[in-house]
């Protein structure tokens, strides 16, 4: 008995906010979409903290600004770090960076099951094909190319492109015939859990993520409410011998450890029942893919890398990997340009963009450093033309690749940025010479131009002048949704 078989552009697999993203992005070049989701939406996921670069430009671009604000999340106007050889917290808002300066100068902390069903439903409301609780088994394909998907319960589709944006857990990224390859430095393991009645930051920075060093780790605090607050330690794999046995006892013991994080929990108390009352471990090894794309396949988000998320920088790197990938595909279906071209310059930004976190992070992790050591760091990676305070927040807010479609209508508030550059705090030195030597290597200036880019896209539906960020790279297209050669 044959296999029922059906066919269409593109398959994507995984409804997370890499595949909405990419389907969503295909769909408005009026391709023929089809996303299939494992699970049914809306379903729990971690990675709750976002950056302005995807709330401002890549939400603009796929049109879910209005829905989000309505969504009433927490709003996040920046973050306080209790790390270093500085005991006392110092913090950081968005618009110190003049790309985030003014009324969009924010992200938000979101319960990522109604973060992830309006991307999804917003796939869905442009056309694309999503189906829920359909498990894929594995790709289809021969020596030449990827040619599509087997679902499990024996159809099949077949398409001129498969997205792998599945996840960590991906059964089928090995189809662009490559390897995981782990970090040696980043091999921690998450514990963690949620709790009501947590204190806040004092307005208006109550919405802030708090992350905080102790011995064996650090902990995130991220306030998804009012009261309800996601509470992780995030430790070094020499210390997991500690998760075994009671896992709330162990999440307690680490809060008890962590002096700041225990003070705002002090008369909270964990929830126990609904999709929030489990204690959860995630094993948070950083990794990246050997490759990213073979002929008719293409990984994004975890499928594709993973890096620790003390920057919370995981639906960032997911949904500008979207992007990336729809600009590739709606290139090579519009057959203006040769598939290997395209993918070149996905590959090429989507690894400098991984890169320059991985760096950045390998410095921020010396826990004998302290934030002025981090801002030099930060200059160094972005290389970007700017005050030390300005290029850290750049790049922790994402946009330090300078992507138009990124970063929009962030420079309007003068007033903005200064009454930030005010409130920052212990973030500020005693003297400015003191953050005047930051940001050194190439590696970077062109990637915070990328996300400047994006975000002016994504705000003003304009396209500005961009050159190549690639060495005899591509530039997108004046919509932003596909490539072209610099010279036209």
């Amino acid at each position: 008995m044959s296999a029922n078989i059906e066919s269409t552009d593109v398959v994507v697999v995984g409804g997370g906010p890499g595949g909405s993203t990419t389907a969503t992005l295909l769909a408005k070049r009026g391709h023929r979409v089809v996303l299939l989701e494992k699970e049914t939406f809306p379903r729990y996921q971690i990675g709750e903290s976002l950056l302005p670069s995807t709330v401002h430009g890549i939400g603009r671009l796929l049109g879910v600004t209005e829905e989000l604000e309505a969504a009433s999340f927490m709003v996040k106007r920046g973050g306080s770090f209790r790390w270093g050889t500085n005991p006392v917290p110092w913090n950081f808002l968005f618009a110190v960076a003049p790309e985030l300066s003014g009324p969009t100068s924010y992200a938000y902390q979101v319960e990522r099951m109604k973060f992830d069903d309006i991307l999804l439903r917003n796939a869905a409301k442009h056309g694309v094909d999503v189906r829920e609780n359909v498990p894929v088994a594995e790709v289809i394909g021969d020596d030449e190319r990827v040619r599509g998907v087997r679902l499990a319960d024996g159809s099949e589709i077949h398409a001129t492109f498969v997205v792998d944006a599945s996840g960590n857990r991906s059964r089928i990224h090995q189809g662009v015939r490559g390897e995981r390859i782990y970090s040696d430095f980043f091999k921690n393991i998450a514990l963690f859990g949620y709790f009501e009645g947590g204190k806040r930051l004092p307005a208006p920075d109550s919405g802030n993520i708090l992350c905080a060093a102790f011995d064996e780790g650090w902990m995130w605090y991220i306030p998804l409410s009012d009261t309800l607050t996601s509470v992780g330690a995030v430790i070094s794999r020499e210390h997991a011998a500690k998760l075994q046995g009671d896992q709330e006892q162990s999440l307690l013991g680490f809060v008890d450890r962590c002096e700041i994080v225990r003070g705002f929990l002090e008369n909270a108390t964990r929830v126990t029942e609904g999709t929030y009352g489990e204690i959860r471990t995630r094993k948070d090894y950083s990794y990246t893919n050997s490759t990213f794309h073979r002929p008719g396949m293409v990984l994004v988000g975890d499928a594709a890398c993973f890096i620790d998320p003390v920057f919370s920088t995981g639906v960032h790197l997911a949904t500008y990997a979207g992007l990336l990938a729809a600009r590739s595909i709606n290139t090579v279906l519009a057959g203006e340009l040769a598939e290997d071209r395209v993918f070149e310059e996905f590959e090429g930004r989507y690894r400098r963009e991984y890169r320059v976190f991985y760096e950045f992070l390998s410095a921020f992790y010396d826990m004998q450093s302290n934030e002025e050591s981090y801002f030099w760091k930060a200059r160094k990676v972005t290389n970007l033309a700017a005050t030390d305070l300005e290029a850290f927040v750049s790049l922790v807010g994402g946009v330090h690749s300078g992507e138009q479609a990124l970063v929009q209508d962030f420079r309007e508030s003068s007033g903005a940025l200064a009454d930030a550059v005010e409130r920052t705090g212990s973030m500020q030195t005693e003297s400015g010479e003191r953050m005047h030597h930051l940001f050194g290597t190439p590696v970077v200036r062109e990637v915070m131009q990328e996300m400047n880019n994006i975000q002016v896209r994504g705000v003003q539906g304009i396209a500005a002048h961009e050159l190549p960020l690639l060495e005899n790279g591509l530039v997108p297209a004046a919509d932003g949704l596909s490539w072209t050669e610099a010279s036209r």
